[in-house]
């Protein structure tokens, strides 16, 4: 167990099979006369445990993607090792249980958002009622409900990548790969995929988030590691990576500038430091978006294009055991319609002969015997008719008169 894992957890647990596990992973691409051309993934070594938002990070070129399609077995390693689900990337049993959101939404743009989510549905092999019912409530969830039955190639590109985050969930993935979920989403798309992030993290699912932007990451993942060249530069969790250890900061109420002061020499003198800054402190630009946003709704003014999503889906929260089982409750619990009775029948006379022939004591008859075979009288047999067909009559003879 590592450091960052013994600092989440007061009392060691026991170790379970890590999701992903790369070891000395390596990815060389080469040209047409097999020389290497570029060291994509250079030495990579890393665990996704299960049940953690895992974060990939670095920027553009650092090897995220290429190490994202090696996992999902698109891509051959080079060197080195790599397990999925203690299993070659390559198995084709794994697969059933990984969702994946490509860098770029490769969809039918001849399909609207409906038979999209359908037509992935069927490659699960998921049954019909299941298919309809995961399909009305992801597309609520993305927000799409408005713009189910328009033809994908009409939608937007942030439009385009909701339907395909949908997509990436029709099977309630195990294992979910998010490859740069948020570009193309408005502000309130980006907020609404970290929101969904952090809920499948509570819920248990095991998630690689990779992105180039840091501040839709930073809110999201458990541990993380930073590529850049296609090596590792640094890795551990948030707390780990981001606090500073020569700084420390002070939140108060409003200060006036002679308590300001005080505490400027108070410091000078107590650590030979001085007071570095005052400021006073600043929301996000997200946060002023999202409640200009809010205010907008609140007037009920109307916005063209993809919606804000509405809940989480059911399925995607484990609800559906808990439906069914509610359900099973109240049909065992619903008292059953009691039977009519029958008029009784009228009881059958009893066979006299029937009646007698059970009490009587007397031994059973002996089976008759069958006559023996009545002899064939042979006298009026006409032997010449036997005669002439044992004995074929003589030819005719050859000679002329």
């Amino acid at each position: 167990m590592t450091r960052a894992a013994a600092s989440r957890s007061p009392a060691p647990l026991p170790a379970a099979e890590p999701i992903v596990a790369a070891q000395n992973l390596t990815k060389v691409f080469k040209d047409f006369w097999m020389r290497d051309r570029a060291r994509a993934v250079d030495n990579v070594s890393f665990e996704v445990r299960p049940h953690e938002v895992f974060g990939l990070l670095g920027p553009n070129g650092s090897g995220k993607s290429t190490t994202i399609k090696m996992i999902l077995g698109l891509l051959k390693k080079t060197s080195g090792r790599l397990a999925v689900f203690g299993k070659p990337p390559t198995d084709v049993s794994i697969k059933k249980r990984i969702g994946y959101l490509p860098e770029e939404s490769y969809l039918y743009p001849f399909l609207d958002a409906r038979e999209t989510l359908d037509y992935y549905g069927k490659l699960f092999e998921l049954d019909r009622s299941i298919r309809k019912r995961r399909v009305d409530e992801l597309i609520d969830m993305v927000g799409l409900s408005a713009a189910q039955f328009r033809t994908v190639r009409e939608y937007s590109k942030g439009m385009q990548r909701r339907l395909g985050l949908a997509q990436a969930l029709i099977n309630d993935p195990d294992f979910l790969i998010l490859d740069e979920p948020t570009t193309g989403l408005d502000p309130i798309g980006t907020r609404q995929v970290k929101d969904l992030i952090i809920a499948l993290g509570k819920r248990g699912k095991t998630i690689i988030l990779s992105s180039h932007l840091l501040a839709d990451v930073e809110d999201c993942v458990d541990r993380m590691v930073i590529l850049y060249g296609g090596k590792i530069r640094a890795q551990g969790t948030c707390g780990e990576l981001l606090e500073s250890r020569s700084r420390t900061s002070i939140e108060t109420d409003t200060l006036d500038e002679d308590t300001v002061s005080e505490i400027d020499r108070l410091v000078r003198s107590r650590t030979g430091g001085a007071v570095l800054k005052v400021t006073r402190p600043r929301q996000t630009l997200e946060a002023l978006f999202m409640d200009i946003v809010e205010k907008a709704r609140a007037e009920r003014l109307e916005n063209a294009g993809a919606s804000h999503g509405g809940q989480t889906a059911s399925f995607l929260k484990g609800d559906e055991g808990d439906a069914l089982i509610d359900k099973l409750v109240k049909a065992e619990s619903t008292p059953l319609p009691e039977a009519t009775p029958a008029s009784p029948a009228a009881p059958a006379e009893p066979d006299p002969d029937l009646i007698g022939s059970l009490t009587r004591d007397e031994p059973p008859a002996p089976p008759t015997a069958k006559p023996p075979p009545k002899p064939v009288d042979t006298s009026e047999v006409d032997r010449s008719v036997i005669d002439s067909l044992l004995d074929p009559p003589s030819k005719p003879g050859g000679g002329g008169t």
